[in-house]
């Protein structure tokens, strides 16, 4: 928990929001909760492939109600070791860890695994999907896959965490990064496959170069004696969520960086969660770079947004300083009515904040090389804002338990505050104390200095297509209210948050640009028969417990998709859809779960399919590949492996209609 500043504390805005939404809409909502009591149907769902229980007629009236593209069965809360998907869905694997995809790459021996077989193959816990036209192609699609951290001990037979070998973090350097591989799909299903040795098909990796670019590109602050010049970086390190730009690129957020640095003393590295000892991998062994006391410099050229251009297998990908550098989670784009981009994106830490940026260049039509070439600088000339909310309720209103406040309403106002801005000439700080070079480096501090909301844990943060809300998931913190850490209050309603909630932000005039928003809770997580839980109004007796939400994404309809990570409810992770608007605005149903010590990552809701990332299955304490806790995906005997799955409805009709 590295923000040790005194800013004030999300959950002193939030807390009492609960029940008093709750209350106030409960008449309102009395005749959908007639309707809504029955429409869920949770119940445990067939495994993968089998044939779906009871009849199609009685699947059909378990089923028709519910909010357009929610019309499904919903899944119940298990602990099978699948991935577990409604009645009268199938699924397949899409792509495994290992999976060769580039020309030459031989096909998967974890016994005889090396590094120059793994840069050729599929890298490890993929996160962040997406999946992108293939014109000329028919039924072809590009995918676009992160691969955020490795997990030695379920990789490597025998590993000694105190004394890995050159090469299992060579290999390890060669399964983090980023993956492009064509998928092709099945014309009668939904189902995906994988298309290796397609010419678009690339791996980055840990020791791709990449170059930074914007306002820090060049300082002083990121040479290296590898680098003197401040502009190249060997490779990008967990990247969590990312998102697509309008002009037909990635992004990916490179979230706790810190882990890979050893040796520190500054005070800036500790803000960031650099340790002054080894560093769990020990990868400091084998390259200085990893090695603080040695190299200085490099623990600040990681920590930003890389963006990626996956239909050119010969370019170089860019590290966007103008974004800042901290834990990014996401990086979603929207578009100001004059075509200029801006990027939200949280920083995934207890007691940290989240940030936009807004593009002060305008996006370009076309295909050609110098329309690319001008919309992949589009995020290097920008203002970097972060984000304070306001409660609308005295202080002294706000007791902790929910209590409503005197005027009935749980919600508030915000405002972005700017923190620096850059443009072709150079770049200007607005806090007072940083040159504008500090801001982008140390942008946590900046953010204490000008006195942004601490939140729990916010993570993916998007922007609603249908809309225009912005939706921010705020995963957990247990550390809310213990011992001296600040207690609820207007933005936060419960101490010790464990289950975690989901922010509605609406921007000022419906403008991404604007620097002033209204805000309200629209989901507060956990068992529903918890008092302490909330969904938008909508009867608890009708929707499927949550708990941790991590990433969001919308469906055709305007739905909001959750996908979990660390559920605290005895259940394994998964994937849930929700409705943001209308009658059933918060009605919210689980639609798959995943296997044993697996997070839900990455989904992409199409019309008739949904995708999902399983990654880190089996990551159990304990755990190794002699004691594996998991034998997902391929069963007993082998090793346990994160891949990319796909779900579509067997009668090959449209998700949830």
């Amino acid at each position: 928990m590295p923000n040790t500043s005194s800013n004030e504390y999300v959950g002193d805005v939030i807390a009492g929001a609960l029940s008093r939404r709750s209350m106030m809409r409960a008449a309102a909502v009395v005749t959908v909760a007639a309707a809504g009591a029955g429409a869920v149907g949770v119940a445990q769902a067939p495994q993968a492939d089998a044939a779906p229980a009871g009849t199609a007629a009685e699947t059909a009236r378990r089923t028709h109600k519910g909010a357009r593209g929610l019309r499904f069965a919903a899944v119940a809360p298990n602990t099978a070791d699948a991935v577990t998907v409604p009645e009268g869905y199938r699924q397949n694997i899409v792509i495994r860890w290992g999976e060769p995809i580039l020309r030459g790459a031989p096909a998967f021996d974890p016994e005889k695994q090396t590094a120059k077989a793994q840069a050729g193959q599929f890298g490890y816990n993929c996160d962040f999907l997406a999946l992108l036209p293939l014109p000329g192609e028919r039924n072809r699609q590009l995918l676009v896959a992160n691969h955020e951290y490795t997990d030695e001990v379920l990789m490597f037979r025998g590993y000694d965490s105190a004394n890995p070998t050159r090469e299992q973090a060579e290999i390890a350097w060669a399964a983090h990064g980023l993956s492009a591989v064509v998928v092709e799909g099945d014309r009668k299903t939904g189902k995906l496959t994988a298309v290796p040795r397609h010419q678009l098909n690339r791996r980055v990796t840990a020791t791709t170069e990449f170059r930074l670019t914007g306002p820090v590109a060049g300082s002083e602050l990121v040479k290296t004696s590898a680098d003197p010049s401040g502009t190249k970086v060997l490779g990008t390190l967990n990247n969590c969520s990312g998102g697509v730009t309008p002009w037909g690129t990635t992004l990916h957020g490179e979230e706790n960086f810190n882990q890979y640095f050893a040796n520190s003393g500054r005070a800036t590295d500790k803000r960031y969660g650099i340790g002054t000892g080894a560093s769990e991998r020990k990868w400091e062994r084998f390259d200085k770079r990893f090695d603080v006391a040695q190299e200085p410099n490099e623990a600040h050229r990681f920590g930003y947004v890389v963006e990626f251009d996956p239909y050119d297998p010969g370019s170089t990908p860019r590290k966007h300083t103008a974004l800042g550098r901290f834990k990014h989670e996401a990086a979603t784009v929207r578009l100001t009515r004059d075509g200029r981009p801006v990027v939200y994106s949280g920083d995934d830490e207890r007691f940290d904040y989240f940030y936009k940026f807004v593009g002060s260049k305008r996006m370009r039509h076309g295909s050609g090389r110098a329309v690319r070439e001008h919309n992949l600088s589009l995020l290097d000339e920008g203002t970097l804002y972060v984000a304070k909310l306001t409660g609308d309720s005295p202080a002294i209103e706000i007791d902790g338990t929910g209590k409503l406040p005197n005027d009935g309403e749980f919600d508030g106002s915000g405002e972005w505050i700017p923190l620096a801005t850059a443009t072709a000439d150079g770049a200007v700080s607005h806090v007072d104390g940083m040159s504008a070079e500090e801001v982008f480096v140390f942008t946590r501090l900046a953010g204490d200095k000008v006195g942004a909301t601490k939140m729990d844990r916010p993570e993916d943060i998007e922007p609603n297509p249908v809309t225009g809300k912005v939706y921010v998931a705020l995963t957990n913190n247990s550390n809310r209210g213990v011992g001296s850490n600040a207690k609820a209050d207007e933005v936060n309603p419960r101490n010790a948050n464990k289950h975690g909630h989901v922010l509605e932000l609406t921007e000022r005039w419906n403008r991404p640009e604007s620097t002033r928003f209204a805000w309200s809770l629209f989901l507060v997580a956990g068992d529903p028969d918890d008092p302490a839980t909330y969904f938008a109004g909508f009867p608890k007796e009708g929707v499927s417990p949550i708990s941790c939400p991590d990433n969001v994404a919308f469906d055709p309809y305007g739905n909001l998709w959750i996908s979990t990570d660390g559920a605290q409810l005895g259940s394994h992770d998964g994937l849930f859809g929700v409705a943001t608007r209308g009658e059933r605005r918060g009605e919210l149903k689980q639609f798959l779960t995943v296997p044993k010590g697996a997070e839900t990552c990455g989904p992409i809701i199409q019309d008739r399919r949904v995708l999902v990332a399983v990654q880190h299955p089996g990551e159990i304490d304990g755990a190794s590949v002699e004691k594996p806790a998991s034998t997902w995906p391929d069963g007993p005997g082998t090793y346990v492996r994160p891949a990319v799955v796909a779900v579509w409805r067997a009668d090959g009709c449209d998700i949830g209609v």
